[in-house]
């Protein structure tokens, strides 16, 4: 009698991972399909850009003659689709040390006076986050309104959704030969590199208790430099690795896919709310929470998106 309902519980968390599988390739599929066709568009209306400017760029027969030299910006700007390399399993590698380079150097780009405005909210938002993060915690600690969602919204749930996207693209793209869904889900996963490096950095310096690792007879109070970690963080709460992979993975996505309007919407959605859940199940403080989803994005936005043609 007291091994039903473990194995009802254990079946409904598979069948919400197959559901999920199932309803995610379903809802994908079209929107690769639609994507392939307009890269195809695209690239029909590039070459022909590239003939007509070609056809405008070449030497003038007359200003020859006449001694006239053919316009220099031509020769000194290409084509940024010719100069463009894509992402491929042999330079994701190089790929990822470069945005690493990136991102450590970001201070002294804030000492040059640059990213001020943006660097200060999120400090902001941060620090007034930590001041109200025992407050929070003790309210969720005596309430059970969030006890249906912390089941769906599992860590191992939230974790196979995180995953699901790159695989997603990249199995699509090798059964449908589309490169550009190949790219997506290579980007994916450059990004989730990036972030987790940091992250794992900020978890190993700052040791936060979880949670759900203060006694509760706590305040949450005074929860930093207590936590015992492991080699990649494990142990430390702050900042939340499920927020910064799943902002990473959708910042890719509705970058790569905004033509279709709803796909950052969804993407984001999801993304705030596996974020939203390491909340109630008492995984991370709501400023951990915050704090590794401003990474995801920043870092992915800004760095492995970053134009990269010169």
């Amino acid at each position: 009698m007291n091994r039903l309902p473990s194995c009802m519980r254990l079946s409904r968390q598979a069948s919400l991972s197959i559901c999920s599988l199932f309803f995610f390739t379903w809802l994908a599929a079209p929107v690769l399909h639609g994507q392939e066709s307009a890269n195809q568009a695209r690239d029909v209306a590039d070459s022909s850009a590239a003939e007509t400017a070609q056809g405008d760029s070449a030497p003038n027969e007359n200003a020859v003659e006449d001694g006239q030299q053919p316009d220099a910006q031509t020769k000194q700007n290409p084509d940024p689709a010719a100069t463009y390399q894509p992402v491929t399993w042999k330079n994701l590698p190089v790929r990822i040390l470069g945005d690493q380079k990136e991102v450590w150097l970001f201070p002294l780009h804030l000492a040059q006076g640059q990213h001020l405005l943006p660097t200060i909210a999120v400090v902001g938002v941060t620090g007034g986050l930590m001041a109200a993060d025992s407050h929070i915690m003790v309210h969720l600690r005596n309430t059970t309104d969030f006890h249906e969602f912390d089941k769906i919204f599992s860590g191992t749930n939230t974790g196979i959704a995180t995953a699901l996207i790159p695989a997603t693209f990249y199995i699509y793209g090798l059964v449908d030969k589309s490169s550009y869904a190949q790219q997506t889900a290579l980007l994916a996963g450059e990004a989730y590199a990036d972030s987790a490096i940091p992250e794992v950095v900020m978890k190993i310096v700052s040791r936060r208790l979880r949670p759900s690792a203060v006694p509760p007879t706590s305040d949450y109070t005074d929860t930093f430099f207590h936590s015992s970690v492991s080699v990649f963080g494990k142990g430390s709460s702050f900042p939340s690795g499920h927020a910064a992979g799943i902002f990473s993975v959708a910042t890719v996505v509705a970058e790569r896919y905004r033509q279709h309007r709803w796909v950052p919407w969804v993407m984001y959605g999801l993304a705030g709310a596996i974020s939203f859940s390491r909340v109630p199940t008492f995984a991370h403080f709501p400023s951990d929470v915050f704090i590794g989803a401003v990474m995801g994005y920043t870092i992915t936005r800004f760095d492995v998106l970053r134009d990269r043609t010169h």
